[in-house]
């Protein structure tokens, strides 16, 4: 069964004003318990106001939003049951952080469940260690940390409840390359220890093509595709169509094939070497 089912998903903002604006129109999909999904759309496709829907920050205004096969507005009153079991990682999530020390702030999500302060701060210390945190950090003031390391106490804090599904908004946005990449192995990490459903929201196509199973863009308030990454990324003209690019290292296995080079697509370079060495060792000879 799937974790995540949208079943004519639809979002209208000012909905019965003259400025009414349908953010995401009749989204319909279904997302499996363990994907990594990334989100990927232009500036106003509608990804971000789709996925506020998914542990109930917006009720749509029309359609269904289900959670494990239960449609998380049946009950309005438990809605913030849903959003412990969903949780939702903004896009500079380091602005919300306010307590005194690292190990307080990551432990305040955990104890706003209900649970104890010890368990509480058992499950703080596993976040952060999840997130590459070391115990050196916890008793620090998080306004003492780089940017970077924020954005990690940030994220630990939405781990510490222990999610189902993790949303992650932009979470690499501003960093530097090398925190980008830390940050991004850690996501990874954390995905495949955990066994859990991640939806990554990115402009950054190697960071999706890197982590994601599946891919779905968004357009114009309209799901454009849903499917395997390479497959997206193999429609990269009409990806580019809707103002998006494909990774640059697709581009180019892209470019070799309409040349007439025999290799197929590749999303790292890690693929693209084992595409060409073949034909590097042939005397990069035609097909």
């Amino acid at each position: 069964m799937a974790v995540i089912e949208l079943k004519n998903l639809t979002y209208t903002y000012g909905e019965g004003t003259p400025f009414c604006k349908t953010a995401v129109d009749n989204v319909s999909l279904s997302i499996e318990q363990g994907e990594f999904i990334g989100v990927i759309g232009h500036t106003g496709s509608g990804k971000s106001t789709l996925i506020q829907t998914l542990n109930g920050l917006l009720r749509p205004t029309g359609g269904q939003v289900l959670l494990n096969g239960k449609d998380i507005w049946a009950e309005p009153k438990k809605i913030r049951e849903v959003r412990f079991r969903v949780g939702m990682v903004f896009q500079y999530p380091e602005h919300q952080l306010f307590e005194e020390t690292v190990l307080k702030d990551i432990a305040f999500g955990p104890g706003n469940m209900g649970l104890s302060p010890q368990e509480a701060e058992e499950r703080a210390r596993k976040a952060a260690a999840f997130v590459g945190l070391s115990e050196d950090f916890l008793d620090k003031s998080p306004f003492e940390l780089s940017g970077g390391e924020k954005r990690r106490v940030a994220i630990a804090g939405v781990i510490a409840m222990d999610p189902d599904v993790l949303v992650l908004d932009e979470p690499t946005a501003g960093l530097d390359p090398m925190g980008r990449d830390v940050l991004l192995a850690q996501i990874t990490s954390y995905h495949k220890t955990r066994g859990n459903t991640v939806l990554l929201v990115s402009h950054s196509m190697e960071d999706i093509a890197r982590t994601a199973d599946r891919i779905l863009v968004m357009n114009s308030s309209h799901m454009a595709m849903f499917g395997p990454t390479k497959e997206v990324f193999a429609r990269g003209a009409e990806l580019e169509e809707m103002g998006l690019r494909v990774p640059q290292i697709t581009k180019i296995l892209a470019c070799l094939r309409e040349r007439g080079w025999p290799v197929g697509t590749a999303l790292t370079m890690e693929e693209a070497v084992r595409e060409l060495l073949p034909l590097l060792e042939k005397g990069g000879v035609k097909a």
